[in-house]
C-alpha cells in the first residue's frame, strides 16, 4: 500500500477525524449546533501558541478543553475567563487535535464577519496552527494542512478560504504575514480567487 493511502485522513460522518497516524481526538466542551441547515462553506486558518511564542506543550489542547493550569505561566492567567475551541489544531511537528466535529459550530472566529455575514462560527471551520504571525510555519503543518483540507472538501460545501486576520480586521492579526498563502494555495489546488 503506498505510504499516501496508508497515511490518509477519513472524516466519518459524525465529522471526526478517523484513527490515522498523527491523529488525535481531543474533544471540546466549547462548542454547539450550527444554525438549523447550516454547513460549513469558510474554512478559518488561525494561530496560537501558548504562553505565546512557546511551542511543544500541552496549553493549548488544556486550553481548548477547560484543563488549562493558570498557575503555570503568569501570561495565562488572563485566559482564565475565556471558553473557546477550535476544530483542528496542528502542532509544528504536522499532528493534528481535533477538538469538535466539523458539524459543529466551534467558538473560534468570536465577533467576525465574511461577505457582509456576520457571526463566522456559525458557517465555517477553525484550524488552528501552532505558531505566531512572525515565526515561519513549519514544512510539516503545510503538509498536514495538505492532507486535511481535501477531506473538509469532501464533506462540506466549503468555497472560500481565510485568515483569522480577515473576518476580524483590526481586532486579530493571525496567521500573519508569516503564513505562505501562495504554498498554501498551490499545496491545496485551490483557485487564488478563494483565497484573501
Amino acid at each position: 500500500m503506498p505510504n499516501s493511502e496508508r497515511h490518509a485522513l477519513r472524516l466519518d460522518r459524525h465529522g471526526w477525524l478517523q484513527a490515522a497516524p498523527g491523529v488525535r481526538l481531543a474533544p471540546s466542551p466549547n462548542h454547539d449546533d450550527r444554525p438549523p441547515q447550516q454547513d460549513a462553506y469558510l474554512l478559518v486558518l488561525h494561530n496560537i501558541s501558548l504562553p505565546p511564542g512557546q511551542f511543544g506543550g500541552p496549553e493549548v489542547v488544556d486550553f481548548f478543553q477547560n484543563k488549562l493550569d493558570y498557575s503555570s505561566h503568569p501570561w495565562l492567567d488572563r485566559l482564565r475567563e475565556m471558553r473557546v475551541s477550535a476544530h483542528f489544531f496542528i502542532r509544528r511537528d504536522g499532528s493534528i487535535v481535533q477538538f469538535v466535529s466539523t458539524y459543529n459550530r466551534a467558538w473560534h472566529a468570536g465577533v467576525s464577519c465574511f461577505e457582509g455575514r456576520e457571526r463566522c462560527n456559525d458557517f465555517s471551520i477553525g484550524i488552528e496552527l501552532e505558531g505566531t504571525d512572525t515565526t515561519p510555519y513549519a514544512d510539516a503543518q503545510y503538509l498536514a494542512l495538505q492532507r486535511l483540507v481535501p477531506v473538509l472538501k469532501q464533506r462540506h460545501p466549503l468555497r472560500a478560504v481565510r485568515g483569522h486576520e480577515h473576518i476580524a480586521p483590526g481586532r486579530k492579526t493571525d496567521p500573519g504575514p508569516a503564513f505562505d498563502w501562495k504554498r498554501f494555495a498551490k499545496d491545496n489546488g485551490i483557485p487564488r480567487r478563494l483565497l484573501p
